[in-house]
């Protein structure tokens, strides 16, 4: 990303297009970061209840002498938040609700971008730490999984006593953090055994004891290589089928890669829910070096998310043209057209026919039985325009679950007709899950990468995008948007154009 492209952005200048270049190479700001730091202890345990911006955690502490959670709980037990000015009987049982929620074992988790940036400040600190040498992340976190509850790091030291010393002034992380500090030799198969998943370990194993070697070496590469193995990458490590796969040689050689993805898709502007306009996003894509982008918001249905009439959708299209003058990436027109409760999409075939690429997604009526919603996601699927399956189960990670549907009988559907699947790359969603990934690759169907950004920082949801590609064993040639834009626009378009 160049840093100087971006401040060509109106209302980006070289402090933000700094932290967006950061997030977007790493996952995390300093400056978000120290900005977090700022926040009051207990605003940082409330976010993101409903109701309850900083304003009134400040009114609820100086008037009722909160300061921790706890506090807070016992008020709205008591009663006594309802008679803070603002508040009332409804803000306080959301509150309290919410603190209860938090104490159940999903809530405990986080979610990647949190997670990573926790564990990159981590691995910073033991990086500096006496006697150090190496330091990776490993646990769930190193395999990518959609969400963790712990961190766990693995460092090789030539002086653990020492190192060990100095984790213990390590920054907070909000996550339980386990730290292994060992010596060189005995890193690389304490890093292999801390990824894990335990069951992928303890099948490396009994493959050990058969082969009558020791599970050890002076890299991971190494262990497998003893065992007969290639190098299996810690994505694929969930003993669902990997290790006979690497034995068999049918472990995926050319796993997608960030590098690999030549454009951006499923991209929204201030037309409907984004935060940014086509020019903004054009230029930010632009300045990351992508080919093409497709500009697809909200379809007419969607009211609450500012979905586009007829009218304003070709209202865009000659605003795309106009901003295409100004850059080299290519812009796409397209939509997220709405699966209707019939399985019908949001445009007449005709205004369809005129768009460069079409996301076809649920964003109502999700509690459908399992009959009705595979009939209406196998009608969706038929059409015979041409349509990525967006964000497709429409689970929210830790907060949704799936909806119900025959998700087999639907790729089949998939697979018969002219439809890919996306891999949403939004950290909420990361939709399709692995284990359907692999159940449409083993159908032969085409795969999106996709970012889902309703903003300019949001096109760095491309990595877990990937993750969630890589965790499904998909290939390179298996992401449509890996193609030139040429090859890109021929492969999804609505209809088949000369």
């Amino acid at each position: 990303m160049e840093d100087r492209r971006l401040t060509e952005i109106s209302g980006i200048g070289p402090g933000l297009a700094g932290m967006i270049a950061e997030l977007y190479r790493t996952g995390r700001s300093e400056v978000l970061e120290e900005q977090r730091r700022r926040v009051p202890p207990l605003a940082q345990a409330l976010h993101g209840i409903p109701r309850l911006g900083l304003a009134k955690i400040a009114a609820l502490q100086d008037a009722l002498g909160v300061e921790t959670i706890e506090d807070l709980e016992a008020a709205c037990e008591a009663g006594r938040v309802r008679a803070v000015k603002g508040m009332g009987e409804k803000t306080e049982r959301v509150i309290l609700e919410h603190i209860r929620r938090r104490r159940e074992p999903e809530a405990r988790r986080a979610l990647l971008p949190e997670a990573l940036a926790a564990a990159q400040t981590m691995r910073a600190h033991l990086h500096g730490a006496p006697g150090a040498q190496a330091v990776e992340v490993a646990g769930d976190l190193r395999r990518l999984t959609e969400s963790v509850d712990s961190l766990s790091l693995v460092v090789a030291s030539d002086s653990q006593v020492d190192t060990m010393n100095d984790t213990r002034q390590a920054p907070a992380t909000g996550l339980p953090v386990s730290v292994s500090v060992v010596p060189r030799a005995a890193y690389a198969t304490t890093l292999l055994r801390a990824t894990g998943s335990a069951a992928h370990v303890q099948h490396l194993e009994r493959l050990a004891r058969r082969r009558g070697v020791p599970l050890e070496g002076e890299s991971e590469a190494e262990i497998y290589r003893r065992l007969g193995l290639p190098f299996i990458p810690p994505e694929l490590r969930e003993d669902e089928g990997e290790v006979e796969a690497a034995m068999t040689g049918a472990l995926p050689t050319d796993l997608v890669t960030e590098a690999d993805i030549r454009g951006f898709v499923h991209c929204h502007t201030v037309y409907s829910d984004g935060r940014h306009t086509v020019a903004q996003m054009a230029k930010a894509a632009d300045a990351l070096g992508m080919e093409y982008l497709t500009i697809t918001d909200h379809s007419r249905s969607a009211a609450y998310a500012g979905g586009l009439s007829v009218d304003r959708l070709e209202a865009q299209w000659e605003e795309i043209a106009r901003v295409q003058e100004t850059v080299a990436v290519r812009l796409l027109r397209g939509t997220e057209s709405d699966i209707l409760a019939d399985g019908g999409l949001d445009y007449p075939d005709a205004v369809l026919e005129r768009l460069d690429v079409i996301i076809a997604s649920i964003h109502r009526r999700h509690r459908m039985d399992a009959s009705q919603m595979t009939q209406r996601l196998v009608r969706a699927m038929e059409l015979p325009v041409f349509k990525i399956w967006g964000h497709a189960l429409g689970r929210l990670i830790l907060s949704r679950p799936p909806v119900e549907c025959r998700v087999e009988e639907v790729l089949d559907a998939v697979a018969a007709s002219r439809a890919a699947v996306e891999i949403n790359g939004d950290p909420k969603r990361l939709d399709l899950a692995p284990r359907w990934l692999r159940a449409a690759r083993e159908r032969g169907i085409r795969f999106v990468v996709s970012t889902d950004a309703h903003a300019v920082a949001e096109l760095a949801n491309l990595r877990y995008g990937v993750a969630m590609a890589r965790r499904g064993w998909i290939g390179r040639n298996e992401v449509l948007n890996t193609l030139p834009a040429d090859a890109f626009v021929r492969a999804v378009a609505p209809v088949t154009r000369a």
